[in-house]
């Protein structure tokens, strides 16, 4: 009955629970429960930091805040893949430095107070968080509390509240740095090494001596290291956190691409040909190309090795011939191409630039106005730190600087600066805004053109693209759903099966084919032994895909591991065996010479051998830590290393002084040093982080 009693009341709430679900399956929506549940599975987390679950919600809300953060911080809202990785790192990190960091510094008894954050962030002790971001610098690049006072009462007064955002974040920010450099500072500081220690470092780093040796080699044919079963089960219980495994998947796919055929080549051919003439006189280029080539019209400037390799040594032979009119249709694979030169001239290949970035409804019209101010000998550095919404450019420590750059990686709509004059502001209107724009050095001119592109890539057409699909189809139908029929249907159609081991959450490329996180998904939703029904990638990839077989994150079995343990047991087991054979045969014996003879090998010297310091020793480890207090003069041994056993004398021992007791602390110091460095991925296994990110990005 007492038993009973204990299971009623530990197990009373979740029974009732379930219970609960049960009942109300009968009167919700049958989605509206599973989205229910969807929510407290774990298997929709993005992960767990010291037993605290991310959800996908939590998780997504908090890249939210970041990428506002991230819009303010830089005053552009354009992202690429990079920016939102950084940004979904930044979120996650954030996620760590809450739950793992600051509750592992606070259990250490490290505290930051408030009189200590107020010094931090507008006394006396400013953090570097504050005085090296460019946006609370003066001119000359100094650390500026006016700066920094006028934009935190900016961003009391601003209604939006972006201001209060990034103002929290920076003070966050100022925290967590401050947590992280005391929690380092009391590790390093509690690093001591007592002086008997650092005495001995001494000792042996200034000894050396000469080692002589005979090495035996184990004898790998012996028949007699045989390794049972038990003893190997017996080694991977002792040694089993050795064997920790992620979770993977071994699997076979095939694909099939979907290409052009030689009648849509053809056809793509005669389309691009029947526009040449228009192409040759249209007087309206830029609309020209927006309705007929893949390639928009570009003001860009090209030297001839820039055409050569962004496009082909044919076009840019052809820009620079001198010729007139358009040039002939050029052929590369399924991509057709014909240009016309627009222009030419001879332009800087770099230059170095300034701007100040306005937004905005009266963007132009303040832009202009700074462009006199600019013009009369005003402050650039000043102005831009009061107007520009780009905080990030302040390339030499300057704000408004975005530095030198070329016609391969100007900024979209700033052409116009390799034209212009040197040190003469003038206003450009671009995506971003309206820019104050100032050019400061112009590289020597070189001989350039300017082109207009008509180009066209093959496509597959419709009729390509279903004969294909056909293939694909006709495959998947033979494999039915199961590993077994996906080998017979590789029987029959002879079509070439990837096999790809240990596929992980993160992967998302297979072969050259990238962003194919959907098979991934596929992959990790099925058991060993399915096979996929057609999983379309990136709209001309049609794959097939069966699971052979699945690791889960934990352990590798005994079965996986059995033969490298076994090589690990033969090994110390020869070790053993050939150290007793050695000893056996040496007994009596007084020179190296003679041991050698017995042995059948032959003698080697290693001289100056150093038995301390940091650089990586001149003999095996296991010779070193014997030959180290071994006798002078006096043979020793056998000692067993990783594949021989040694026989040695120690000869023409030595003791300098050139390593000195501060070299000794400052090895220590480099150790502790090191050691700080693993505070986070230590903290993060003793918290059991789990990151599941790679399952949803």
């Amino acid at each position: 009955m007492a038993v009973l009693q204990k299971i009623r009341v530990q197990f009373g709430l979740a029974i009732s629970i379930i219970i609960a679900l049960a009942l109300l399956s009968f009167i919700i929506d049958p989605n509206t429960l599973g989205s229910a549940l969807q929510s407290m599975s774990s298997k929709y987390d993005v992960g767990t930091i010291a037993g605290k679950r991310v959800s996908y919600t939590d998780f997504q809300e908090n890249v939210d805040k970041f990428t506002t953060i991230h819009q303010i911080a830089t005053g552009s809202s354009v992202q690429n893949e990079q920016t939102q990785t950084q940004i979904r790192n930044a979120a996650w990190q954030d996620f760590l430095d809450r739950y793992m960091m600051a509750k592992n510094v606070k259990n250490a008894g490290v505290r930051v107070g408030e009189d200590e954050m107020v010094n931090l962030t507008t006394g006396d002790n400013i953090s570097p968080v504050l005085a090296q971001n460019p946006a609370f610098q003066d001119a000359d690049g100094v650390y500026s509390p006016d700066a920094l006072r006028e934009f935190v009462q900016q961003a009391g007064m601003d209604d939006s509240g972006r201001g209060k955002l990034f103002w929290n974040y920076l003070q966050n920010s100022v925290l967590t740095q401050k947590y992280y450099d005391k929690y380092g500072a009391l590790l390093l500081n509690s690093s001591a090494t007592p002086k008997v220690f650092l005495d001995r470092a001494v000792a042996e780093a200034n000894t050396t001596a000469t080692v002589e040796y005979v090495m035996v080699p184990f004898n790998y044919n012996d028949s007699t290291a045989v390794v049972s079963s038990a003893e190997i089960n017996a080694y991977y219980k002792a040694h089993k956190d050795n064997y920790k495994q992620q979770a993977g998947r071994d699997i076979e796919y095939v694909v099939y691409e979907v290409t052009p055929s030689q009648a849509d080549i053809d056809a793509a051919g005669e389309d691009i040909d029947a526009r040449m003439a228009e192409f040759a006189s249209t007087n309206n280029m830029k609309a020209f190309l927006l309705r007929n080539s893949e390639s928009a019209y570009s003001e860009r400037w090209y030297t001839k090795d820039e055409l050569a390799s962004n496009f082909s040594s044919d076009i840019a032979d052809f820009a620079f011939s001198g010729e007139q009119g358009v040039s002939p249709l050029y052929k590369s694979g399924n991509m057709f191409r014909a240009v016309k030169v627009m222009g030419s001239a001879n332009l800087p290949e770099s230059v170095y630039v300034k701007h100040i970035l306005l937004q905005g409804a009266d963007a132009h019209e303040v832009a202009d106005s700074l462009c006199k101010v600019v013009a009369k000998g005003g402050n650039f550095a000043a102005l831009a730190a009061i107007y520009s919404v780009d905080k990030g450019s302040a390339d030499g420590g300057e704000l408004g600087n975005i530095g030198r750059f070329t016609q391969a990686n100007c900024i979209p709509g700033f052409e116009s600066v390799f034209t212009a004059e040197a040190n003469k502001p003038f206003v450009l209107d671009t995506q971003y805004g309206s820019h104050v724009v100032v050019v400061t050095d112009r590289a020597k001119p070189v001989a350039m053109r300017q082109i207009a592109v008509l180009e066209k890539t093959t496509l597959p057409s419709k009729e390509t693209y279903n004969e294909c699909y056909a293939k694909a189809h006709r495959f998947a139908t033979l494999a039915a759903g199961t590993y077994e029929g996906y080998k017979k249907a590789i029987d029959s159609t002879g079509v070439y099966s990837h096999p790809m081991n240990n596929v992980t959450e993160a992967t998302s490329n297979y072969g050259a084919i990238s962003q194919a996180k959907e098979i991934t998904r596929w992959v990790y939703d099925n058991k060993p032994g399915k096979a996929s029904n057609i999983i379309t990638v990136n709209n001309n990839y049609f794959f097939v895909v069966a699971v052979k077989a699945a690791r889960e994150e934990g352990y590798k079995s005994v079965k996986d591991v059995a033969p490298a343990i076994n090589d690990i047991l033969r090994s110390e087991k020869l070790r053993d065996i050939t150290k007793k054979e050695v000893a056996a045969k040496i007994n009596g014996l007084a020179t190296l010479e003679e041991v050698a003879e017995a042995c059948k090998a032959s003698t080697s010297t290693r001289e100056d051998v150093a038995f301390g310091g940091t650089g990586a020793p001149s003999v095996e480890p296991a010779l070193l830590g014997a030959a180290s207090v071994a006798p002078e003069g006096q043979i020793c041994g056998p000692v067993a290393g990783e594949a021989c056993v040694y026989v040695f004398k120690v000869s023409n021992r030595q003791t300098g002084a050139f390593y000195t007791e501060e070299d000794a602390q400052n090895t220590e110091k480099q150790k502790a040093q090191y050691a700080a460095q693993m505070i986070v991925p230590v903290m993060m296994e003793y918290d059991n982080v789990k990151d599941n990110r790679a399952r949803f990005f």
